[in-house]
């Protein structure tokens, strides 16, 4: 059994100024002297905004905590509490599996929501959680277990996890309708590379376009050791290939709205009955027919995220001197490269500039990389 510690926390403020006396108008009203009733009354507190720290107890686990994810999560209660893993979130409330199968609906402890953390949310579809169950199938969160296989971005300002413990992430790209984003394509592989998960290129509705323009495309990631194919939920093109990549793992399905997502899945196993729809004509933009990711046991073994369709796409927490590395086409031509910090952008003897200039590097994934070297959001 893993050993307990009392550590210190910090909670997020909730007030950046001591809160006024509530009895401040009355007393005045009652006595009518001004000094009287706004004489200051001492107290102690922080310098500067209100301080809110916590002491927890925390187990003292074997291995630090996944990147990405803060160390202060309290313990559970293992008598009272049981494991499962979050189905999906619904604002403040959650849907959580059990091993048997049973369902609860879950808030969160109050203490997991007021930890200071760069996470727009303290729960993601996936997570593994330990969880106080009550009365009509509901429950409270107590914990979050460390987290692998992440796939992330940022939005406003902080850190929007997609979903968890995830294995492999299939990025669904429509060649029309709404039309192909290559450079969108490659931010997402960043991503996953980013939160240690494999990656699997699907370029969707081949049925509504020649496939011969695509090709080039295709080999391309095919060279660099990412799995990448045509499929079609109409026609079932590439539907067994996408099949065999699926049992035994844990997968996500990213990607625009409208590009087909769920489509697919439904192809995949079509006792599923996701919700689909056409795209606007207007926008040539999907219209958010799924509204939040959600877990999906596959009869064929496994499990599927079908996440919402994300139309701005910023990497989290990625330094410009990072970038590079992840374009494995870079790698060998980096050391040729006169300077040990080169940028790739303006200096001379760059060896991935003259790469590019022989086409030994796609001049389109060179474009890719300046734009996530200048933190642009894409859509």
């Amino acid at each position: 059994m893993a050993k307990k510690k009392k550590i210190r926390v910090e909670l997020r403020k909730n007030r950046s100024k001591p809160a006024r006396p509530r009895n401040w108008t009355r007393g005045f009203r009652e006595h009518g002297y001004e000094e009287v009733a706004t004489a200051g009354q001492e107290r102690v507190r922080a310098k500067g905004d209100l301080s809110r720290k916590r002491t927890i107890i925390q187990n003292e686990a074997p291995t630090p905590p996944a990147a990405g994810q803060d160390a202060e999560i309290p313990a559970a209660v293992v008598g009272t509490c049981l494991p499962g893993r979050v189905q999906r979130v619904h604002g403040l409330s959650s849907v959580v599996a059990t091993e048997d199968g049973r369902l609860y609906r879950c808030a969160v402890r109050r203490l997991l929501r007021t930890l200071v953390s760069d996470e727009r949310n303290v729960i993601a579809t996936g997570d593994r959680v330990w969880f106080r169950p009550s009365l009509n199938d509901e429950g409270l969160i107590e914990r979050v277990e460390p987290r692998h296989g992440l796939l992330t971005r940022a939005s406003r300002g902080r850190e929007h996890v997609l979903v968890a413990n995830v294995d492999q992430v299939v990025v669904v790209m429509s060649l029309v309708e709404p039309e192909l984003k290559p450079h969108l394509l490659d931010r997402y592989l960043v991503s996953a590379e980013q939160g240690g998960i494999a990656a699997i290129i699907c370029l969707n509705k081949a049925d509504l376009a020649e496939h011969a323009p695509y090709q080039p495309l295709l080999g391309y990631y095919s060279q660099l050791g990412i799995p990448a194919l045509l499929t079609s939920a109409s026609t079932s093109l590439g539907i067994e290939r996408l099949r065999e990549l699926l049992p035994g793992r844990q997968t996500v399905f990213a990607g625009q709205s409208g590009v087909g997502k769920s489509s697919l899945l439904n192809a995949i196993q079509p006792g599923l009955g996701l919700r689909v729809r056409e795209v606007s004509e207007a926008t040539q933009k999907g219209k958010h027919t799924t509204t939040t990711a959600e877990l999906l046991r596959l009869d064929l073994g496994g499990w599927v995220v079908d996440t919402p369709g994300i139309r701005q796409f910023q990497l989290w927490d990625v330094r410009p001197e990072e970038v590079e590395g992840f374009f494995p086409e870079f790698r060998p031509f980096v050391p040729g490269c006169a300077y040990p910090d080169c940028t790739h952008t303006h200096e001379g003897r760059c060896a991935i500039k003259r790469a590019v200039r022989t086409a030994l590097i796609s001049p389109r994934r060179y474009t890719s990389y300046l734009g996530l070297l200048a933190g642009e959001a894409l859509e």
